[in-house]
């Protein structure tokens, strides 16, 4: 990918990365993202989940929702997506950090048309739980309409990677303070089932894959 003055990484540049496959690699590892974006001339931050297939990225809302409204609109928009994988803890207070993958994105997104809406549903679900979409009811025509959706390319975006241990002062490897690194992952205890869950249904397979994934 194309490296452009927005993407750009200053700090610590050798962290780095514009290569496509690292990037999807980092997106297909999570599924929540944060959209900033301007809205009535004041700056916003919106969490929500997405899905990706091949060059996009696809995000979904209410009708009435300012990030549906305004991504629709195709507004300048920004998108990043961060995973912690540890605490960093060095040997000094400056010198402390975290082990992460991250991917910060720009661009417009485009609404999607009501004809698409239901392959653009399916991407999401199925990038956050791989054959859910097949248990559960799909959408009826009144879910769909109130439900918008846009679609975020994939062109101008950057990754920034840390792994390792501390990087101390030479001189600070000679105190007596611990160093190194705690791992961090997401993790999925035992699903609690809903108190309304008919007698006899089980967890399923698709959601023992959920729980194989992040246990």
């Amino acid at each position: 990918m194309q490296k452009t003055e927005r993407t750009k990484i200053r700090r610590v540049p050798s962290r780095g990365s514009y290569d496509r496959s690292v990037i999807n690699q980092i997106l297909d590892a999570h599924f929540l993202c944060h959209v900033a974006f301007i809205y009535d001339n004041y700056p916003v931050v919106i969490p929500t989940l997405y899905g990706r297939q091949g060059d996009y990225l696809y995000l979904h809302g209410a009708t009435s929702s300012r990030l549906m409204k305004s991504l629709g609109k195709g507004v300048n928009m920004s998108l990043s997506v961060t995973l912690v994988d540890g605490f960093v803890l060095a040997r000094s207070a400056f010198h402390h950090s975290m082990n992460y993958r991250s991917v910060v994105l720009f661009g417009q997104g485009s609404r999607i048309p009501e004809e698409e809406k239901y392959r653009s549903l399916k991407i999401i679900s199925e990038h956050i739980l791989p054959g859910r979409w097949e248990e559960v009811r799909e959408p009826n025509t009144k879910e769909l309409k109130a439900t918008h959706l846009v679609s975020i390319p994939i062109r101008e975006a950057s990754a920034k990677i840390r792994t390792g241990p501390p990087i101390d002062e030479a001189s600070d490897y000679d105190l007596d303070v611990w160093a190194g690194v705690i791992p961090l992952k997401l993790i999925a205890t035992y699903p609690e089932a809903d108190p309304g869950l008919k007698d006899g249904v089980s967890v399923t397979g698709v959601l023992k894959q959920l729980l194989d994934k992040y246990a």
